[in-house]
């Protein structure tokens, strides 16, 4: 739950690197508390207003972590508009996000691995 915590505290922040483990565990998260949501909505028979505020305050954080992981990958921000292709462009990002981060300093920051003792 940190790492949810720590990607929202970070809500519109571009620049930088983010681990796989915060970009994955963010992801892992959303989808529990968004399908919790959806329960909860169907139950009460809802038309799912609820879910549409909740995707809306997390969309500009999902960005930012996105374009922090793909800049640990080495790769610009701008690699998220592959995923407009269909079907091959999320296979493609879905690859590049579970890569490992580039080892030392690049050109988006120092590696967060080699941050955390």
């Amino acid at each position: 739950m940190n790492w949810y915590l720590e990607v929202l505290k970070k809500y519109a922040v571009f620049y930088g690197r983010a681990r796989r483990t915060e970009y994955w565990m963010f992801v892992l998260f959303n989808f529990i508390i968004a399908f919790a949501i959806s329960i909860v909505e169907g139950l009460l028979g809802s038309p799912g207003f609820i879910g549409m505020l909740y995707g809306l305050a997390v969309f500009i954080p999902s960005l930012a972590v996105s374009v922090r992981r793909l800049h640990d990958t080495g790769r610009s921000g701008l690699w998220l508009l592959i995923a407009f292709v269909p079907l091959i462009g999320f296979i493609v990002l879905l690859v590049f996000m579970v890569q490992d981060s580039e080892y030392g300093q690049n050109q988006y920051g120092p590696n967060p691995k080699e941050a955390v003792i």
